[in-house]
């Protein structure tokens, strides 16, 4: 029975002509899913701003999906940060993805700019002040290494939605009681706006579990086991597919609405789950009604 849910999914702007090959690959290989919108992440302290406008524009010109582009406010001004914003405009994205980015001081430190946003709170109400722009904010299902407190993370999320912020999506994790945990707490806490769980596909388990750490994101000892389990019988692949499946459909069992799929630009795995999750690509769904 096909499931009705939200889908969007995130990739990266391409560095060189092998890597715009891969990326413009997965974006035709997921856009038959239909999804809500497609993603294009912005580089460490804006390094790939220009890659990101561009490689959104030619999403939006040509596959007919709707675009998200990422946005943060490390290294820039309050002109430079909303430059790019006017400059999505112009390409007709008004979705945007408002970050504070990650810092590029010692140790990851986030420091703003002399003349720029002190972080995510005030981009967003500059962009709501500047436009009719849908924007989409971050969320931690864990503790964020910044966060000064246990509550800390839910506090500068309703801070963000008070700021005129639509939607959030969620730092990946890997069992689905730590985003219904969170999403218990920030109900709690006043905030009913849609929050999204980020899905990361785990394509390469020593690259997920580096990524994760440097996030602190915690990982399951059951999950390190059953990788290490899977290499050996040379079934990671399958273990992988069926670890993402069940994490989905654990969370839309759960009443979660959407889903968000960070693709690293790699879109089999990604396309497997949606397939296994009842989502039919588009020309097999136009078959059968044909």
């Amino acid at each position: 029975m096909p499931r009705d849910f939200d889908l969007s999914f995130e990739f990266f702007p391409p560095k060189s002509l092998d890597a715009s090959f891969r990326l413009w690959a997965a974006v035709e290989t997921l856009q038959v899913f239909s999804p809500d919108f497609m993603s294009i992440t912005y580089g460490a302290g804006g390094s790939t701003r220009d890659l990101t406008c561009s490689a959104a524009g030619v999403i939006a010109k040509n596959y007919g999906v709707p675009v998200a582009g990422h946005l943060t406010c490390v290294n820039a001004s309050t002109d430079e940060t909303l430059s790019v914003a006017r400059a999505y405009a112009a390409k007709g994205i008004r979705r945007i993805v408002a970050l504070r980015g990650d810092g590029t001081g010692p140790n990851g430190q986030f420091s703003p700019h002399a003349d720029g946003f002190a972080g995510s709170v005030d981009l967003i109400a500059a962009l709501k002040s500047l436009g009719d722009f849908d924007i989409t904010v971050a969320a931690y299902p864990n503790r964020h290494p910044d966060a000064g407190s246990d509550t800390a993370d839910v506090d500068h999320l309703k801070a963000k939605f008070d700021a005129g912020a639509d939607r959030a999506i969620t730092q990946f994790f890997f069992e689905s009681e730590d985003f219904l945990r969170f999403r218990d707490k920030c109900a709690a806490a006043g905030i009913h706006q849609p929050i999204v769980p980020g899905v990361l596909p785990i394509e390469n388990w020593a690259k997920a579990r580096k990524f994760a750490k440097g996030c602190a994101i915690p990982i399951p000892s059951w999950l390190e086991e059953g990788f290490r389990h899977a290499k050996a019988a040379d079934t990671e692949r399958l273990f992988a597919t069926a670890l993402c499946t069940e994490l989905c459909d654990d969370l839309l069992r759960e009443g979660v609405t959407g889903l968000h799929f960070y693709t690293l630009n790699d879109p089999t795995l990604s396309a497997d789950v949606c397939r296994a999750l009842g989502r039919t690509p588009r020309h097999l769904a136009l078959q059968a009604t044909a």
